[in-house]
């Protein structure tokens, strides 16, 4: 079943000057989880031109970012991956798009490290992909709260230290976030 799933913003990050409203669209093979993953990523991720499951028109470009920036030539600058991912991918991924800062966002530390492994099992080119890794806990307490309209109060997001700061739907998150390098 799909569903679509609102996010009304206020934003007291003078970096971050989110859009008032965010409509995820949860495809069928999507779980609520990925939707709030895709969510937490693109407010993380903010900028301009930064679009949600964005087809590309790519013959060399076979898949659907969860989120993309283009630049003018609508080429990505940014791809990001929220949740699975095959280090198979990955790979192709990094060789199509050679420009492109690559970010893998995953709901727990535990699946980001098993991911890194899995990389460095595979042999990954290095120095090409950065992974993210929300608080395994502050996920799930976001999954008791999504709801199919969200009221979402920003405040902060700082990578030095990693940390977010949030109100999502009357309750107040403030907690760590890891990212690590491959």
């Amino acid at each position: 079943m799909s569903a679509k799933f609102s996010f009304t913003l206020r934003s007291e990050d003078r970096r971050r000057p989110l859009p008032e409203r965010l409509i995820v669209g949860r495809r069928e093979t999507e779980t609520p989880r990925q939707v709030l993953l895709k969510f937490l990523a693109y407010v993380w991720f903010y900028r301009e031109r930064l679009q949600l499951n964005t087809e590309l028109h790519d013959d060399n470009i076979p898949f659907v970012p969860d989120l993309a920036q283009l630049d003018y030539a609508m080429q990505p600058v940014l791809w990001v991956e929220c949740g699975e991912c095959d280090p198979k991918k990955l790979a192709k991924l990094a060789v199509k798009l050679p420009e492109a800062d690559i970010w893998i966002v995953r709901g727990s530390l535990d699946e980001a490290t098993q991911l890194h492994a899995a990389m460095r099992k595979a042999d990954l080119r290095r120095n090409r992909y950065q992974l993210l890794a929300w608080d395994a806990a502050m996920i799930e307490e976001l999954l008791d709260l999504l709801a199919l309209r969200n009221q979402v109060l920003w405040v902060s997001g700082e990578t030095e230290p990693p940390n977010v700061q949030f109100d999502f739907n009357g309750l107040w998150f403030d907690a760590p976030v890891t990212m690590l390098a491959w």
